[in-house]
């Protein structure tokens, strides 16, 4: 294997990494309706709020890297849901669905030997696709501890 194909074998499994932590599957599971928009005390942000965040941020990458047309989100109100809780157990699971479908298309993306991944994206200022991978990787990677927190704060983690 070459080392490119390497690197983008390596970005597609790390893009779902779990070796080193709990992984996303592991931090959404289980969590109890009436915990998910509660924010523990000192804490400014709750489960729905970050897993949202998560996915809107991780879309909004995925959009800027496919698509010519991407229109700039507005930060940070763009990013953040506007409410704590989410408004059923339905939306709950619709954006964890959301997220592991956006994360299976940027891992199909990166593993794309058609696509350059060091290659400017176009329409950016300088981006590429292994930058915005990276970045996704450790967006995700910092929130996802955050969530865990909120989880052992609410008494909802082993």
């Amino acid at each position: 294997m070459s080392p490119v194909g390497a690197l983008r074998e390596q970005l597609a499994e790390v893009l779902a990494w779990h070796h080193a932590s709990a992984g996303f599957d592991k931090a959404v599971e289980g969590l109890a309706a009436d915990l998910r928009g509660r924010k523990p005390d000192g804490l400014p942000y709750s489960a729905w709020k970050l897993l949202e965040h998560m996915r809107i941020a991780q879309r909004d990458i995925l959009d800027f890297c496919r698509d010519s047309h991407y229109v700039e989100k507005k930060w940070p109100d763009d990013y953040w849901p506007a409410t704590d809780a989410p408004p059923d157990g339905k939306a709950w699971d619709a954006s964890v669905a959301a997220f592991r479908r956006d994360r299976a298309a940027l891992q199909k993306l990166v593993a794309d030997p058609k696509v350059d991944l060091f290659a400017k994206i176009p329409h950016g200022s300088g981006q590429t696709l292994l930058r915005e991978a990276l970045l996704v990787i450790d967006h995700n990677a910092h929130h996802l501890g955050q969530l865990i927190v909120v989880r052992r704060l609410l008494g909802a983690w082993e």
